[in-house]
């Protein structure tokens, strides 16, 4: 006996509907500010201010184990899209999972208040709803995870009172040497083969904010960098040296030779691999590297939201509870 169609998606609803009240979503963004910032030389190179504020997944009815932390843009990253896709195995292990925009667009946390901002946001989640500052780990690819590194190295160097005690950092497939960046941005502007905006914009806005090019002000691009291959001493990967890294690269060398003509030295996972070997160097003898495969991404574009789509969500939050336990 067949079951009707309309019991069936009654059923499906009732199971969806369960897994939605196990967990509770809060909102907390501020009115967006009517105006808009420069970032580029021409007339029309300006962007507008985005929503300042959080989403915050709770697990209803149970004791929170930890925090996974998201620093996401509110519009440009399609409002927390990376911290959704991890909140069924957050829930399933008892973890809150909370996203932070700050009000500048794509913003790469150039200055100091943007991370003022993503801290007075945090603190605020935090004390409003008793989270526990144990466990805490920071996650994302491209600016999320870029943006993580800035605000650790910022709150390292700060006299808050509130402290996060940050277990680990999950990084994916995005840029720590800002050298390098230039450069590669430089090329591609040079053999002109693929859309320029990007190149253009981020270029710009490294030599507006770090006042130069890593030709004419080099310390400021190696202050910026959580890791460069030019700076010698590498005072910033220190930061990091007592925290669990799990790292996550795809390559995409053929891809990225075919469809962009750029080198070894134009991807990220060269910053991510000097990264590890220089934590070697410090002491840190908790890293991991994750190398994607072709066949483990599907995604016909290769880029850095792709490789963070692909990845194995279930075996990463089963990383993340490895480490709750040393």
């Amino acid at each position: 006996m067949k079951t009707p169609i309309k019991l069936f998606l009654l059923l499906l609803f009732t199971l969806s509907s369960i897994n939605c009240l196990s967990q509770k979503i809060i909102d907390y963004y501020e009115p967006v500010k009517n105006d808009s910032l420069r970032v580029g030389p021409g007339e029309n190179d300006f962007l507008p201010f985005i929503q300042k504020g959080y989403t915050l997944m709770l697990p209803e009815n149970k004791e929170i184990k930890g925090v996974l932390i998201f620093l996401e843009d509110s519009m440009y990253d399609k409002k927390n899209r990376s911290s959704k896709q991890m909140y069924n195995q957050a829930y399933k292990k008892n973890f809150a999972v909370l996203s932070v925009s700050t009000e500048i667009p794509l913003d790469f946390y150039f200055s100091k208040s943007s991370m003022v901002s993503a801290h007075k946001l945090i603190h605020k989640a935090f004390t409003t709803y008793n989270l526990p500052n144990k466990n805490v780990f920071f996650l994302g690819a491209s600016l999320v995870g870029h943006r993580a590194m800035r605000y650790i190295k910022f709150m390292k160097e700060s006299q808050s009172q509130f402290q996060l005690n940050i277990k680990g950092i999950v990084i994916c497939n995005f840029t720590l040497d800002f050298t390098r960046k230039w450069h590669q941005h430089k090329r591609d502007i040079r053999i002109n083969r693929i859309d320029l905006w990007e190149p253009k914009f981020i270029n710009y806005l490294l030599e507006t904010h770090l006042k130069g090019t890593p030709k004419t002000n080099p310390e400021s691009y190696k202050n910026f960098s959580s890791y460069s291959y030019f700076d010698e001493k590498n005072k910033n990967v220190t930061i990091y040296k007592n925290y669990a890294i799990r790292a996550y690269i795809e390559p995409s060398i053929k891809y990225k030779l075919t469809k962009q003509l750029r080198t070894l030295y134009e991807n990220n996972a060269t910053d991510i691999v000097s990264f590890l070997a220089e934590l070697e160097l410090q002491g840190n003898k908790n890293t991991e590297l994750i190398v994607l495969q072709p066949e483990d991404n599907t995604s016909l574009k290769k880029n850095t939201q792709s490789t963070w789509d692909a990845l194995n969500k279930d075996e990463l939050i089963d990383w993340v509870l490895k480490q709750t336990e040393k």
